[in-house]
């Protein structure tokens, strides 16, 4: 299989669901996560703000760690939704050993453009989208119009997505460019039968997902970039305790992740 450049995600394969999802997380396993450690990073929490008594929408759930997290930090009604059965499973089996019922907790398997027909309710105050999923998805305009749709009058989506640069630096230090930032190639050519992942890693500038998120009708707050990862993309990445990974001491400064919020006015 040729080289993808983001094969280190751990997100890559949607079709690949297996324990490892609830296993492991940041060097923590689920027991710590049944017993209160949550997968939320601190940028999120820090731009996404006090979920007390929201519903939170998250688009490409996987096991429903992130999702139930938002229920632990008070959302009053989460929501999560996955093409893939098994781990829309594995989400609602948690949810259940958390206690979480289906009147807190609520997780659906469809396609991502579909979810704005499956999802429970028609909107929601914060629709979330985390990392991984937009390279996947071939239809980035579809996608923004989806996430817009279910976005309640004066909500919010909330995107948090690796930074493009990424994919174009080499895989040893991420210092080098080693390939075409402009090119519309797919980064490898492997196939994929998820209904919303039908095709490789697709390149999307951030021009691109700020156009589609303002003109599906969104007032885009911010965009922001961030010196994190939360895996080791590079070799010379540090990892801060269990946390996430940033750049060595003594190289340069690169974006590893960037985060968008749009209100729906």
């Amino acid at each position: 299989m040729p080289h993808s450049p983001i094969a280190s995600d751990e997100w890559s394969d949607p079709d690949a669901f297996d324990e490892q999802d609830l296993d492991a997380f940041d060097g923590h396993g689920l027991d710590a996560f049944r017993y209160g450690q949550d997968t939320i990073r601190e940028i999120e929490v820090a731009e996404v703000g006090d979920v007390t008594d929201r519903s939170l929408l998250h688009l490409r759930c996987r096991s429903g760690l992130d999702t139930l997290s938002w229920a632990r930090h008070g959302a009053s009604y989460v929501v999560g939704i996955d093409s893939s059965e098994p781990a829309v499973e594995a989400a609602r089996e948690l949810a259940a050993d958390l206690g979480l019922g289906p009147d807190r907790a609520a997780f659906v398997a469809t396609g991502l453009y579909d979810a704005a027909v499956a999802a429970p309710d028609t909107e929601y105050d914060i629709v979330h989208t985390g990392a991984g999923t937009l390279s996947r998805l071939p239809d980035l305009r579809r996608w923004a119009e989806t996430a817009a749709s279910l976005v309640a009058p004066g909500g919010f989506l909330h995107l948090a997505e690796f930074h493009p640069l990424t994919g174009f630096l080499d895989d040893e230090t991420g210092k080098r460019v080693i390939r075409d930032y402009v090119s519309r190639d797919p980064f490898d050519e492997s196939p994929y039968e998820d209904p919303d992942f039908d095709v490789p890693p697709t390149r999307h500038p951030i021009g691109e997902v700020v156009t589609a998120v303002a003109d599906a009708g969104l007032h885009v707050d911010f965009l922001h970039e961030h010196d994190i990862s939360l895996f080791q993309r590079f070799g010379s990445l540090e990892p801060r305790g269990t946390g996430p990974r940033r750049p060595s001491n003594g190289g340069p400064g690169i974006p590893l992740l960037y985060s968008l919020g749009a209100t729906k006015l």
